[in-house]
């Protein structure tokens, strides 16, 4: 009987791979038949009988360990999965394919890439910050975790200079190989085309055999040091079948390099045109020695290029404070910024940074949040105003509460953010996926046709132009540019979103808001400023007066976090009244509060919530509420014991940027509808006032759910934006979820962008950035494309029989290693792109 078991593989990127695992899973003893599915990232196994998952493991290790098998399903071999943790490099940080070949895989060690063999790029983090040690300036032998004095001669300690990054070592290490191999390839290339002079004077000197012999001893500190690891790459590239652009040179090179090396030793193996004049077989020593030395250079160039992709977030980790000023019992004490807790009084002085996330306690003063909201005018803040972790303080001294410490401050999860969406994969990346799948395979092919052309047809000396246009085909194609697209434009659009206050969650968000078409949004905190204050309480039985009616609801109110329960509550306390006692307190979604209130039964809320507790609305009471409500204003009702007896209205003004937001919003096509759980008339009175056609009130969670997958249903591109516990369904159900920066944290854990200002300009920002980063992926794609489709025949020598054009390797060379940097420099663009 046949079993059949459902597997998750971990680290396939394209169909070639699908089909390699595919392969090497249909080979084990025992299995019947092999499917995986690439989209899924699953394998379905049939076997006669129960194969211990350790066998499928073993075989895929042993294969070249690319790729990892785990159980999955739901009626057999159910685990469940464990998160991995990222492994940390010391004092570092991660390290990660800049191809993001294997996804959001990372390695704990710098390297390269297993699968296209590029360099490994570090991801920057705030633990590198945080984890600063001091020293003596006089004593350089004393270190410390923590500021203080020297214990040698008293003087206070210093932070230490902080280690090169990985990328900058790799960098340095690749420009000391680089002038290295410069400094022997000169000399060979001088000799090479000195063949070209008349009567050349070197032959005066040395036989051309001895020069050749001189070539190839330059030319092994190149091969065999500078450029090795090239070659290893490559070794590895075939090993494993991971075929990448190092296949392409390795082969190129190393043909060229052992071409010559066969030619010096055995010259009688070759016929009569492969030779010179003189009788030694023609060297291409100064071919290899180029190639290898240009291809160098382009590495070198990519290196230099990396660290400016994710200059946005170095900008960030550049504003984390290290050090901090704590108050005990009166005194002032300087502490390291890992050991604050939560609840600290923190001092913060004049042009300090703000250590970490917390609430003003006393004092008042503006502060610079331009790095992390995008605007460059300062925020007065006073008594009770939230400060952000690493915003700088203006011209006059607060005291603080800490209340968010470590990785939970809004900076920590900035940078985070950041780097998760910079390792994410663009949906439009499965393109160059998909070609770059097939893409070496070919180019080998094409060369090997190349050499045969040539060779058969070529002029004389035929297999010597075969060989040149060979190497010239495997070294001008280069996969890595094709690569690079769309994970460069990804990195430098994710970190100028980050220095404008729009946070992106990963890279399907930033494609897919490029094709939204509607846009929901909600009123309360993101149309309007999400501070209401009410404006009058009003009763409507002569018994109880407008006092006692304040009285219940900021009791009732006093059990909630909602922001209308605060400003009721707040408006309690300045008119002085009087707190009873309140218990069995609930919060109804969308319609209001109950509870009990000095054992009373008290509803709040809107008229849904009054037909839940039984109290029933006279049309008196009803006009009244309009009259306000047709004004802009929120209107909730006060029933106790099932009789309505008072309300209280609650103004919220609306941003000013709203208006101006939507309008451009709306100037780019997009159709933008406002969905609120207020009444008809404050909905209406808000939409009127910002030219707003379509809205729809009185929405509960469901409601505005239903709203997204209807317009869904229609083909509709949808976003949906919105601050709230009750926005949280729709934004995960629409196609990209907008969160206001200022709202609950399970708003922004359900959206795909988070607005760190919280207002609609910031939905324009996004959409700017989202167009100008797809516009900037297409380029990218379209240089490598191109670049490829028109090279390679151009080095086959598709010219030669009409223009007599033939392409040099060395030429090709340098072209191929400045595809790559061409791509990087033009996602660099980005970074001054105005959004």
């Amino acid at each position: 009987m046949t079993m059949k078991h459902t597997y998750h593989i971990h680290g396939m990127t394209c169909n070639g791979c699908r089909n390699h695992v595919e392969q090497t899973l249909s080979k084990i003893e025992g299995v019947t038949n092999a499917s995986v599915d690439l989209e899924k990232a699953e394998a379905t196994i049939e076997m006669q009988a129960h194969i211990p998952i350790e066998k499928f493991q073993d075989a895929l290790k042993a294969d070249g360990g690319r790729y990892s098998i785990h159980q999955n399903g739901e009626h057999h071999h159910t685990h469940d999965k464990k998160k991995v943790e990222q492994p940390k490099a010391k004092g570092t940080g991660t390290f990660y394919c800049p191809m993001h070949c294997e996804g959001d895989k990372t390695y704990d060690q710098p390297g390269d890439c297993p699968v296209c063999g590029m360099d490994l790029v570090e991801e920057v983090n705030l633990k590198a910050t945080s984890n600063t040690q001091y020293t003596c300036p006089m004593h350089p032998e004393i270190v410390k975790d923590e500021l203080g004095s020297c214990p040698i001669c008293g003087m206070d300690l210093v932070p230490m200079e902080p280690d090169l990054s990985a990328e900058e070592k790799t960098y340095k290490n690749l420009l000391k190989k680089f002038w290295i191999a410069v400094a022997f390839t000169l000399p060979i290339f001088i000799i090479a085309m000195s063949e070209m002079l008349p009567n050349n004077p070197l032959y005066d000197v040395l036989e051309l055999k001895y020069w050749n012999w001189i070539q190839f001893a330059l030319s092994i500190p190149v091969v065999f040091y500078a450029t090795w690891m090239f070659f290893e790459r490559a070794y590895r590239s075939i090993k494993t079948w991971n075929l990448n652009m190092f296949t392409l040179i390795g082969i190129g090179a190393g043909v060229a390099w052992l071409f010559s090396v066969f030619g010096m030793l055995v010259p009688d193996f070759f016929p009569n045109q492969f030779k010179t004049e003189a009788g030694t077989v023609h060297v291409y020593f100064e071919a290899a020695t180029v190639i290898l030395t240009l291809v160098l250079l382009g590495q070198v160039l990519e290196a230099r290029a990396h660290s400016k992709t994710n200059s946005a977030v170095k900008e960030l980790l550049k504003l984390a404070p290290n050090k901090a000023v704590k108050v005990v019992d009166g005194e002032e004490q300087e502490v390291a910024i890992d050991e604050i807790e939560l609840g600290d009084i923190l001092r913060v002085k004049p042009g300090d940074k703000i250590p970490v996330d917390g609430v003003i306690t006393e004092g008042e003063t503006s502060i610079d949040e331009s790095m992390i909201t995008g605007e460059p005018i300062p925020v007065n803040k006073s008594t009770d105003d939230k400060v952000s972790s690493g915003t700088i303080n203006g011209n006059q001294s607060f005291l603080m509460k800490a209340e968010k410490v470590g990785s939970d401050t809004l900076l920590s999860q900035i940078i985070q953010m950041v780097n998760d969406a910079s390792r994410s994969r663009a949906p439009i990346q499965k393109l160059a996926d998909t070609v770059s799948g097939y893409f070496v395979p070919i180019v080998v092919i094409i060369a090997a046709v190349t050499f045969g052309v040539w060779a058969i047809w070529g002029p004389e000396p035929a297999y010597v132009y075969a060989l040149v246009n060979a190497i010239a085909v495997l070294i001008i194609a280069c996969p890595c540019a094709l690569g690079l697209a769309t994970p460069m434009s990804v990195m430098v659009g994710v970190g100028k979103g980050a220095q404008n206050g729009v946070l992106i969650k990963n890279a399907e968000a930033l494609e897919k808001m490029d094709k939204v078409d509607t846009l929901i949004v909600d009123k309360t905190g993101t149309i309007t400023e999400g501070k209401p204050t009410v404006e009058t309480v009003g009763s409507f039985d002569s018994k109880i007066t407008e006092n006692e009616v304040l009285q219940f609801i900021a009791s009732l109110n006093s059990q909630s976090e909602h922001p209308l329960a605060e400003a009721t509550v707040k408006y309690g306390k300045e008119q002085n009244a009087e707190f009873l006692k309140a218990d069995g307190f609930n919060a109804v979604t969308g319609k209001g509060v109950e509870g009990k209130v000095n054992g009373n039964e008290v509803a709040l809320g809107n008229a849904k919530m009054m037909e839940q507790a039984n109290a029933t609305l006279t049309e008196a009471m009803e006009n009244e509420a309009q009259s306000y409500q047709k004004q802009g204003k929120t209107v909730s009702y006060l029933a106790i014991d099932a009789n309505i007896v008072g309300y209280v209205v609650i103004g919220d003004k609306i941003k000013e940027t709203s208006a101006k937001a939507i309008k451009d919003l709306q100037n780019k096509g997009i159709a933008v509808i406002m969905l609120t759980g207020d009444n008809h008339d404050t909905a209406k009175a808000v939409a009127d006032e910002l030219n707003l056609a379509d809205f729809q009130a009185s929405m509960l969670p469901e409601n505005k759910l239903q709203e997204v997958e209807k317009l869904q249903e229609q083909g509709k591109v949808v976003a949906m934006a919105g601050d709230g516990i009750n926005d949280a369904p729709a934004l995960a159900k629409s196609d990209v979820g907008i969160a206001m920066g200022t709202g609950t944290d399970v708003a922004i854990e359900s959206a795909a962008i988070t607005l760190v200002k919280g207002d609609l300009h910031g939905i324009v920002k996004a959409r700017n950035l989202s167009d100008a980063v797809m516009r900037n992926i297409k380029q990218n794609l379209f240089f490598a494309m191109i670049y490829n489709t028109l090279g390679i025949p151009i080095a086959a020598g598709l010219l030669y029989p009409f223009f007599g054009i033939l392409l040099s390797p060395m030429i090709a060379a340098l072209a191929m290693s400045f595809s790559s940097v061409s791509v990087i420099a033009n996602s660099l663009r980005l970074k001054s792109k105005n959004i």
